[in-house]
């Protein structure tokens, strides 16, 4: 999983996972911080979900995007108020800045949720106070541009050293990490000299392992993409293997890459179908029809390849990142390198053939029980 998903298939229908079964850290004052909260993305249902482990904390954000809906009371900072909430880029060098002027209240633990710079808020008693910090990744922008094209704004690069300085230098008073995958472990390790103990995110496996009986029932026809359509998540990719696999195409999500696509589509000899921004329940369907979930990407976590295998739906894609941790080669998908097309014919074929029941099975280690009891542990530990 990495940063706020603009572009993808919306999940601000989903339910706020439930509250754990006995609220953590009770009697002490907690402030609950995370980036900014987006309309789309998975970083803000981990951090609604360590909300219902700390549901008496303080809930604070950056900025709520305009198409954010949340009914939980989140206070915004100061740069909510200000032209750079529509920038990220732009805001990035400020944030340090405005994570330490977020509040004069004080707390016995604040819980960070991070893909940015909110590892390095420092608020309260430094005497008392216990910092702990939930990291989705080390800001991409930053210390892995490789990663993620948009790190390569003309903006962003005169500025990454100062930046991953003042990264290390404001974030020493951490007590804990936990880092969302393996990937993300090895990142903190590498560029903050810090240990993190692995906590993998929530995802709903209940919702789409119980579809319908006519979305289960349905043909397997086609191969299926999902995610926002941006160069590093290797849509183009995709249509290359559906074309040299002779199997019809689903790109599910939205995003800048939209009429590159569309070209590209237009180009090969295999339907190739667009569906824009679906629904929850829309996805949970494409889920459901797809011979397998196609996902040459590298990713921090990522919470569509597990949502697929809760619908029964293989996935293959590259042998790198978070897919090393949610996939089982040859159980409930192939994982390969390489961006040759041809390369992926026959695990297209094979993956066809898995079992939908070892799937299910291995996504159900990734449920929000199992986060909420593993930060529970985390937070009793070190808080």
């Amino acid at each position: 999983m990495s940063a706020p998903t603009d572009g993808a298939p919306t999940r601000t229908d989903a339910p706020v996972p439930g509250t754990a079964a006995a609220p953590v850290l009770a009697g002490r004052s907690v402030a609950l911080i995370h980036e900014w909260f987006g309309a789309t993305g998975g970083s803000e249902q981990v951090f609604l979900s360590m909300a219902g482990v700390v549901p008496h904390a303080d809930r604070f954000v950056l900025w709520k995007d305009d198409d954010a809906t949340v009914e939980a009371d989140i206070h915004e900072s100061w740069l909510a108020r200000t032209p750079l909430r529509r920038s990220k880029a732009l805001a990035l060098p400020v944030m340090p800045l405005t994570w330490r002027t977020l509040t004069r209240k004080t707390y016995d633990v604040v819980l960070s949720s991070s893909h940015a710079f909110a590892h390095t808020v420092k608020i309260g008693d430094p005497d008392r106070t216990r910092h702990l910090s939930y990291v989705h990744s080390p800001a991409r922008y930053v210390w892995s541009p490789e990663l993620d094209q948009r790190g390569a704004n003309a903006v962003l690069a005169p500025m990454r050293a100062v930046l991953q300085a003042g990264d290390r230098r404001l974030s020493r008073h951490v007590h804990s990490y936990a880092a969302n995958s393996r990937e993300v472990q090895a990142r903190i390790r590498r560029y903050w000299g810090r240990d993190a103990r692995v906590i993998n995110p929530p995802v709903e496996v209940d919702y789409f392992g119980a579809a319908p009986p006519e979305v289960r029932d349905q043909d397997r026809r086609y191969l299926l993409g999902v995610g926002r359509w941006i160069p590093y998540k290797n849509f183009d990719l995709m249509i290359g293997i559906a074309a040299a696999a002779g199997v019809p195409l689903v790109i599910a999500g939205s995003g800048p890459e939209k009429e590159n696509l569309r070209r590209l589509a237009a180009r090969v000899d295999v339907p190739v179908t667009f569906e824009v921004r679906p629904t929850r329940e829309r996805l949970r369907e494409l889920y459901w029809g797809a011979r397998a979930l196609l996902y040459p990407a590298l990713e921090d976590f990522g919470m569509i390849p597990v949502e697929a295998q809760a619908c029964g739906t293989p996935v293959v894609g590259w042998a790198r990142g978070g897919l090393l941790e949610t996939v089982v080669t040859g159980e409930t998908g192939f994982l390969l390198d390489g961006t040759d097309p041809v390369d992926y014919v026959d695990a297209v074929r094979d993956a066809s053939r898995l079992p939908a029941s070892a799937a299910l099975a291995n996504a159900r280690r990734f449920t929000p029980q199992a986060f909420q009891a593993n930060m529970a542990a985390w937070l009793t530990e070190e808080a």
